[in-house]
């Protein structure tokens, strides 16, 4: 029974995770698994015995972003406390382990540096394999064995991702993906024009005052064949929102009404139209994909994978095809260690190690360079 800790770093939460990849053991105090749909049938018993399982977020302040060197920073300054209680919480010794997993790629350059020094020096000094793990294939990986999901059509939406994928002859190949900025990024972006809190996350806060929305205004819609585009609905939604009275300024605005009804328009109703826009583009190119590949299944993976306005969306879609949404809460669905200890442990376990010499980072590392021999 292989075990595996495994270290994401890849944007601005840290995780550490330690998985057990069970014959057929039956369920502990210790398993998390879960999985969230309406229009799924949760599996009877966990693949995997999850250990431990923790995370720390860096959280810049409103109206900004995380730039690399301080993410960088507080990857550095958290690694070593997190190994420790994740080893602690799983109650396991170091000759327990039987291989360190990093993500390799793609992320932002100096978080992903800094994990990938701390991942090696483990490795070094508890004298064990080191393997390096696609980001996105982690998701993907996690996604399936939390939900049971056999053979899903998977939309993967982060914020530096978007993607639909299916898999094919060891490979997950790309459908369609966005072609300038990913969805979660022009999620992000936007909450900074509002001056959206950071914490937990600006998608998530965008979410929460979505749901006050009333008003769905227009925004260009920008789906090409299987590929969409963010950055001028982005622009877009931008200007929309310099038209609202901002925070801490007292100069007059003219006032911005709905022409129908006359009220006012709100953040909310800016948060609302820009979540239903983004995600009936997500909808429509995922369909298309299961239409082409004959799939009755959708798993949701990436931290946008949390919304649940997502979810029903694409549950509402899957309905209508006679199929099934599967997705997962936030503790898998958001950057997590044990997604890359879990795709570590899978790859590790036919053979694979990354060496010292090769044990860099890549900020492009494509989800279909990564050969998926632990599937028929």
């Amino acid at each position: 029974m292989p075990i595996a800790i495994g270290l994401e770093g890849s944007a601005n939460k840290l995780g550490v995770g330690i998985i057990l990849h069970p014959a057929s053991t039956p369920p502990s105090p210790h398993d998390s698994v879960h999985s969230s749909s309406s229009s799924q049938t949760k599996p009877t018993s966990p693949p995997v015995h999850i250990l431990s399982n923790i995370r720390h977020t860096f959280v810049s302040p409103p109206g900004t972003g995380f730039l690399p060197k301080d993410t960088a920073t507080h990857h550095r300054r958290w690694v070593v406390r997190l190994v420790k209680e994740a080893m602690k919480q799983a109650n396991v010794r170091i000759e327990d382990i039987d291989c360190v997993c990093y993500t390799k790629g793609p992320g932002m350059g100096a978080p992903l540096n800094a994990v990938a020094i701390a991942a090696r020096t483990i490795t070094q000094l508890w004298d064990l394999a080191l393997v390096g793990v696609n980001h996105c294939v982690g998701h993907i990986e996690m996604g399936r064995a939390i939900t049971g999901a056999d053979n899903p059509v998977v939309l993967y939406v982060s914020g530096g991702n978007t993607q639909v994928i299916a898999y094919s002859a060891q490979r997950y190949r790309i459908f369609g993906e966005a072609l300038d900025i990913a969805v979660g990024n022009c999620l992000d972006r936007f909450a900074r024009v509002l001056n959206i809190s950071n914490d937990p996350a600006p998608g998530y806060n965008i979410e929460q005052l979505a749901k006050g929305g009333k008003c769905l205004l227009e925004l260009p819609y920008a789906v090409k064949g299987m590929d969409v585009s963010f950055s001028g609905i982005l622009a877009r939604v931008e200007e929309m929102g310099r038209k609202l009275p901002q925070p801490g300024t007292t100069e007059p605005v003219e006032p911005w009404v709905d022409p129908d009804t006359g009220a006012a328009i709100t953040s909310a109703d800016l948060c609302f139209t820009l979540q239903e826009t983004v995600f009936a583009m997500l909808v429509e190119i995922t369909e298309r994909a299961m239409a082409h590949v004959g799939a009755s299944q959708v798993l949701i993976v990436g931290g946008v994978g949390c919304n649940e306005r997502l979810q029903d969306m694409m549950g509402l879609m899957a309905k209508e095809r006679g199929g099934s949404v599967y997705a997962t809460d936030e503790r898998f669905c958001i950057d997590n260690g044990i997604m890359i200890a879990h795709a570590g442990l899978l790859a590790w376990g036919k053979g694979f190690k990354t060496s010292l010499e090769d044990s860099g980072t890549t900020q492009r590392f494509r989800t279909d360079e990564v050969l998926i021999d632990w599937r028929d």
